[in-house]
C-alpha cells in the first residue's frame, strides 16, 4: 500500500513537510498504548531471536534508524514498534540550531537518493536530555533486558560561533559533557563528517581528530563511544583517522555518511549543478560497504562497525553483514520502500543467521 499508492502521493509534496508530518503522526501514536499495539501488529516483526548484543549493549534486532530522521528525540516510543533495535538520535549540538536555509531536502526518485542539506537542524542538547528523560519517566512500556535502545549522535552547533578548531571543540565537548553527567544515550557517536555546517568537515584530519579526541576523552563516559565516518575522502587518510580512533581506545566507528559526489548519480541531471547538500541512499551504498569491507580487513575485530548507506533491500543489508558490519542503520530505504522494509530485513537476518 504504501509503496504503490501512499508514496506516489507523498511525493507530489515537499520532503521536509512529509516528515515533519510523519515525525508528528509517529509522536502521537507512541504516546498511547493501542496507536503502539497498532502499528506493531502492522508492522511489527515476530519471529526467530535475533537479538544481537554490541559492547554490552543488546538489541532486539540488528536494524537502527540512523541519525538525521528524528533529531529531536520524539520518536522513541513508536520506533520499536516497526521492528528496530534502536535509532540514533540527532545529531545534536550545544546550541539549538534552526539549520541551513530552505529547501533542506529534496528527492532524487531516479537515482533513488535524498539530497540532504538540513545543516544540523536540532532544539539543542539540553532540551533533547530535557525531552528524553521526560519520556524515561513517564514511558509505560514495559521494561527488558533487550529494550529499545537509543544512541545519540553529536556535532558541533551550525553557526559561525562554533566554526573555528577550539570553538567547535568546546561544543562538542559541552554536548558530550551533558549527556553523560544526566545519563541520557545508551552510546555516542561524533559526527565528524556532516559537511552541510559552518566549517565542513574540520576534523577529518588525523591531527584535529586527535584534539577533539583527547578533549572528549576528559570527560568521565562508561558508554560506548564511535566516530561517524567520512566516506569521500582516500583509503589512507581514511586509515589515518581509525589509526586515531584506535590510539584513543573508542569502540567503534559508524561508515558512513552522505556522498559529496554528485557525479556518482545515475541520473546527474536530478541534482543542482554545484554542492548543495551530501546524497544519501544509493549513492552511498557501494562506497560505504567498500569501507566497512576494508576496515574489517585492517583491524579484525578490533572495531565495532556500524554499516549505514543505501541499504534499499534484504540484499543490500546483506551486503554490509558480510562485509563485516555488526549492525545497521538505514532511513533512506524505508523512505522508497516504506516502514515494512524493516520487518523484510528482520526475517531476510533470521534467515542467514539460523541457516549458518
Amino acid at each position: 500500500m504504501y509503496k504503490y499508492i501512499l508514496k506516489p502521493i507523498l511525493f507530489w509534496f515537499d520532503p521536509e513537510v512529509i516528515h515533519d508530518l510523519f515525525t508528528s503522526v509517529g509522536e502521537f501514536l507512541g504516546s498511547f498504548a493501542f496507536g503502539r499495539y497498532i502499528t506493531g501488529l502492522i508492522y511489527g516483526y515476530r519471529g526467530l531471536n535475533i537479538s544481537r548484543t554490541v559492547d554490552g549493549i543488546t538489541y532486539r534486532t540488528p536494524f537502527m534508524l540512523s541519525a538525521g530522521f528524528d533529531y529531536n528525540g520524539r520518536l522513541g516510543r513508536i520506533l520499536p514498534e516497526l521492528g528496530l533495535g534502536g535509532e540514533e538520535i540527532g545529531s545534536v549540538t550545544a546550541k539549538p540550531c534552526e539549520g541551513n536555509s530552505k529547501p533542506r531536502l529534496k528527492r532524487l526518485p531516479k537515482s533513488r537518493s535524498i539530497l540532504v542539506n538540513k545543516g544540523l537542524r536540532n532544539d539543542g542538547v539540553d532540551r533533547i536530555i530535557e525531552r528524553l528523560k521526560h519520556d524515561e519517566h513517564t514511558s509505560d512500556m514495559k521494561s527488558s533486558a533487550c529494550s529499545f535502545i537509543q544512541g545519540i549522535s553529536i556535532a558541533r552547533t551550525n553557526c559561525n560561533d562554533a566554526a573555528t578548531i577550539q570553538a567547535g571543540i568546546d561544543d562538542y565537548v559541552y554536548s558530550f559533557r551533558r549527556l553523560n553527567e544526566e545519563n541520557v544515550g545508551d552510546y555516542y557517536t561524533l559526527n565528524i563528517s556532516c559537511p552541510n555546517a559552518y566549517g565542513g568537515e574540520a576534523f577529518i584530519t588525523a591531527d584535529l581528530l586527535t584534539r577533539l579526541l583527547t578533549a572528549i576523552m576528559q570527560v568521565p563516559c562508561k558508554k560506548p563511544i564511535y566516530v561517524k565516518m567520512p566516506i569521500n575522502i582516500p583509503w589512507e587518510q581514511f586509515l589515518s583517522l581509525l589509526k586515531v580512533i584506535d590510539t584513543h581506545k573508542l569502540q567503534g566507528v559508524v561508515i558512513g555518511n552522505l556522498n559529496k559526489n554528485y557525479t556518482s548519480l545515475e541520473y546527474r541531471q536530478e541534482a543542482p549543478d554545484t554542492y548543495h547538500g551530501g546524497l544519501s541512499g544509493l549513492p552511498t551504498r557501494e562506497l560505504s560497504t567498500n569501507l566497512i569491507r576494508k576496515t574489517r580487513e585492517a583491524y579484525g575485530r578490533r572495531f565495532t562497525i556500524i554499516g549505514v548507506g543505501g541499504v534499499m533491500s534484504v540484499m543490500d543489508a546483506k551486503e554490509k553483514f558480510d562485509a563485516g558490519a555488526d549492525l545497521i542503520q538505514l532511513i533512506t530505504g524505508m523512505i522508497f520502500e516504506g516502514p515494512g522494509l524493516i520487518k523484510q530485513l528482520c526475517k531476510g537476518y533470521s534467515t542467514w543467521q539460523f541457516r549458518a
